[in-house]
């Protein structure tokens, strides 16, 4: 067999990043306000288009640039900081890890921000089952010469939520790579969803996958 690594996406992939956002917006609402509750997440929205990824702790400290004798968002930044992450993985997201263990490799590939990115990977217990195989940046399609030097390989795998990210690596990689979509979260009702051609697999679920032999996922790849 061709040496093979297979990279998961974090949010909404393996952990079910809509029901965290559901649960802090339930906070704020109790603790901030619902009208501050929205403007938090007017920054949040704001910050995200600068970037190009989803910084909470980032929008936080906007927030309070606002409103900066406001000690509530102390509480609201202790409890994104010691969420129960573990407690947000999706069912068998955790043996689709190991199940790809087997093959060869497995890492997480992320975007996302250098402080609550990798505590969120920590606290769900992602950063140990790949034993700390963890890439994050800021537009991981646009890194994927440095993914492919830090995880060389014959083959890869990619699981992911986002159809169009998906797209843009079975461009790089090609026959190299099979790509995998789990349709799960908010993006799957994106509008650029019906623009683009389907993945090499779509799952309904991430636990789908422990049904799929590492053969038949390869085949689909060189197609």
């Amino acid at each position: 067999m061709p040496s093979i690594v297979t990279f998961f996406d974090v949010d909404n992939t393996l952990l079910d990043n809509d029901r965290v956002v559901a649960d802090l917006m339930r906070h704020m609402d109790r603790e901030l306000g619902h009208e501050r509750q929205q403007e938090y997440w007017e920054i949040f929205e704001e910050l995200r288009h600068e970037l190009g990824y989803a910084d909470y702790l980032g929008a936080l400290q906007r927030y309070r640039e606002q409103y900066p004798r406001d000690p509530q968002v102390l509480i609201v930044s202790s409890f994104l900081v010691n969420y129960p992450f573990a407690n947000r993985l999706f069912p068998e997201s955790l043996d689709v890890v190991e199940r790809a263990k087997t093959w060869g490799s497995a890492a997480i590939l992320s975007d996302g921000d250098v402080v609550f990115q990798p505590r969120k990977i920590e606290r769900s217990g992602l950063m140990e089952i790949v034993e700390g195989n963890i890439l994050i940046y800021i537009h991981k399609e646009e890194a994927l010469d440095d993914v492919e030097r830090r995880f060389p390989a014959e083959r890869y795998i990619v699981v992911d939520d986002k159809l169009w990210l998906l797209h843009a690596i079975k461009a790089y990689w090609g026959s190299r790579v099979t790509t995998v979509w789990p349709k799960q979260g908010h993006y799957v009702a994106d509008a650029r969803v019906h623009a683009l051609p389907e993945p090499d697999v779509t799952l309904d679920r991430i636990g789908d996958m422990l049904s799929w032999r590492l053969d038949e996922l390869l085949q689909k790849g060189r197609k």
